[in-house]
């Protein structure tokens, strides 16, 4: 098989893989969330097995610490967030009113615009209804499932089958990466090998760090805008935090709804320093401190490839594309450098194989420097001659 052969039926095989991918997408979603946990927490399984204790029970207390820790943040949050949630929606009308009072008016002065842009009543009354009527969060959650029997099924063995599949790939991981590492051809191995290690520390950089810099902003947010004594500050925190993945957006999100619900709350300029010192403390935390400490510089995603592989992995895949829009466009991105730098060694961008050319300079140097020597030699062997009188 030739080299431009064995190109193609790469080429053709990750084709091929990526329609068969697409044709499973509805299947897929328990899969995608079971083999994230299961690469997030092997390094730690690996750990407990270092210190002596089997595969298998080492699996068995991350696993156990991952149950503690979903079931955790489903007891904490998911209530906090609901409460928040009530809240925005109760005030609904306060912040229309404010917009009213405000917006309106000075658009009128500013622009022209006569219309009252802000006159939502119909709309605030409408959310406020469908959220009394669900009773929160969950309900409204549980009312939508309920109503198609097939829905309950699918979600349930989702459910049912998210942490059977977490177990097995967890337990089997180091196997399976291994046999997958058997089937590559060795004359290429080393090339694979490379941009595989390079491939984990993006993703780990970006899976482990990132994900824990956006739970950090988000706490830190939440309790410097609670301190403040905002009202929505859990909700306006964690949203910051969230979107924190994509540079300033975060930041300029969470601190224009910050500060939104000051003027609103307050109004008073004393509270709007506040929220700005909050934001403030936040992002020199996550420049100093968050972001060199647990990502580095290893992910070196463009804003823009980070939103548009969010937005393009949601369209063709729905759920696990967003799930896995961000990691696989990491990999992507250490793939595409590998192939710049082979793209610059090639006669396509030279004109000239830069191995030739390399080789030719070796040449032209080793054969300046035997006729330096030759030329030494001759000087060296000529008889001596009497200088003048």
């Amino acid at each position: 098989m030739t080299d431009l052969s064995r190109r193609c039926f790469v080429l053709a095989s990750i084709v091929f893989a990526g329609y068969v991918i697409y044709l499973l997408k509805p299947i897929l979603t328990p899969f995608a969330i079971a083999a994230l946990l299961a690469y997030l927490f092997d390094p730690l399984a690996d750990r407990l097995e270092a210190w002596g204790l089997s595969r298998t029970l080492s699996v068995v207390i991350v696993f156990a610490f991952i149950i503690i820790l979903l079931a955790a943040t489903l007891l904490i949050f998911v209530p906090l967030l609901e409460s928040q949630i009530s809240r925005l929606i109760h005030n609904l009308p306060l912040y229309f009113e404010w917009l009213s009072n405000k917006i309106s008016p000075w658009l009128r002065e500013t622009f022209g615009i006569e219309a009252d842009l802000f006159d939502t009543e119909a709309l605030t009354q409408l959310l406020k209804e469908h959220w009394d009527k669900a009773g929160g969060l969950a309900a409204a959650l549980l009312r939508t499932v309920s109503q198609s029997s097939a829905v309950i099924i699918h979600w349930l063995t989702n459910l049912l089958l998210i942490p059977v599949i977490t177990f097995y790939l967890l337990r089997d991981w180091d196997i399976l990466t291994a046999r997958v590492g058997e089937l590559i051809p060795r004359s290429i191995y080393p090339t694979v090998s490379r941009l595989v290690k390079e491939s984990n520390e993006v993703l780990s950089a970006f899976l482990r760090g990132q994900m824990t810099v956006m739970l950090a902003l988000g706490l830190i947010y939440a309790i410097g805008l609670k301190l403040a004594g905002i009202d929505l500050a859990f909700l306006i925190g964690m949203t910051a935090g969230i979107l924190s993945f994509v540079p300033y957006l975060g930041t300029i999100t969470g601190l224009l709804m910050a500060l939104f619900a000051a003027a609103t709350q307050y109004g008073d300029p004393q509270h709007f320093i506040y929220v700005l010192i909050v934001f403030g403390i936040g992002q020199a935390l996550e420049g100093m401190v968050l972001t060199p400490l647990l990502v580095g510089d290893r992910i070196g995603l463009h804003p823009v490839a980070v939103i548009f592989s969010v937005l393009a992995g949601g369209q063709l895949f729905g759920f696990v594309g967003v799930l896995l829009g961000l990691p696989v466009a990491a990999v992507i991105m250490v793939l595409l450098r590998h192939a710049h730098e082979r793209y610059l060694q090639s006669k396509l961008y030279g004109g000239e194989d830069q191995n030739d050319i390399a080789l030719s300079t070796s040449h032209d140097e080793s054969s300046s420097g035997s006729q330096k020597r030759a030329a030494q030699e001759s000087a060296d062997a000529a008889p001596e001659t009497d200088s003048p009188a």
